[in-house]
């Protein structure tokens, strides 16, 4: 039993570690995101879309570490959406002021954002959560993180720009509609984890 609860203890300990190689990765990783709203700011595409690129990698990279060195924190899980949720949003405001996708691209997933982060607060002033992260979610992070480049990349003329409009929009697509299902499934979750609460607390 003692081995049992020293383990746990250890695995905790671990979860909570803020210095290691991984989280350090991704806030490099974080730090690049106002130099690419700079870039794309100026009109600088191809160099914004190289740190995107090694945005990317460096997400692969972190992640892959993690996992490898038994490194698996709080603020590596918090870090990774973070810099996920950046991205997408500057890049989406930008394209929006620039006239490349419409106003109600930027506001369907701004809004749920919003929505996603009141609910949250509810549920920390509840002392809940936050809930675990739904696949679905990161499937839709996924599809916009690759339909925002290459709807970027479909502003070049000939048929590189006409494939990248073509494919990009596709994965636009598929990134709301999946973005905005994680939605309902932790709204769901959360109305169910506040139930739970509640008759735990008692009528008191």
């Amino acid at each position: 039993m003692s081995s049992t609860r020293s383990d746990g203890a250890r695995v905790e300990q671990d979860r909570s570690r803020i210095l290691t190689l991984p989280n350090v990765i991704s806030s490099v990783r974080l730090l690049m995101v106002p130099v690419f709203a700079v870039l794309l700011v100026q009109g600088q595409d191809l160099a914004a879309l190289v740190v995107l690129a090694v945005s990317a990698a460096s997400d692969w990279l972190d992640g892959t570490l993690a996992r490898s060195m038994h490194q698996q924190t709080r603020l590596g899980e918090l870090l990774d959406p973070t810099a996920d949720r950046l991205f997408i949003l500057v890049t989406l405001v930008v394209l929006t002021i620039r006239d490349v996708v419409p106003l109600w691209l930027l506001v369907a997933i701004v809004g749920r954002d919003v929505l996603l982060t009141l609910v949250l607060a509810v549920l920390l002033s509840a002392r809940i959560g936050p809930l675990p992260v739904h696949f679905v979610g990161k499937a839709g992070t996924f599809a916009l993180l690759y339909a925002f480049p290459l709807l970027l990349l479909a502003q070049w003329a000939g048929p590189v720009g006409t494939i990248a409009a073509v494919v990009g929009w596709a994965f636009a697509w598929w990134g709301i509609g999946l973005y905005w299902f994680a939605a309902v499934i932790y709204l769901r979750q959360a109305a169910g984890a506040l139930r739970d609460h509640r008759r735990s607390v008692g009528p008191g």
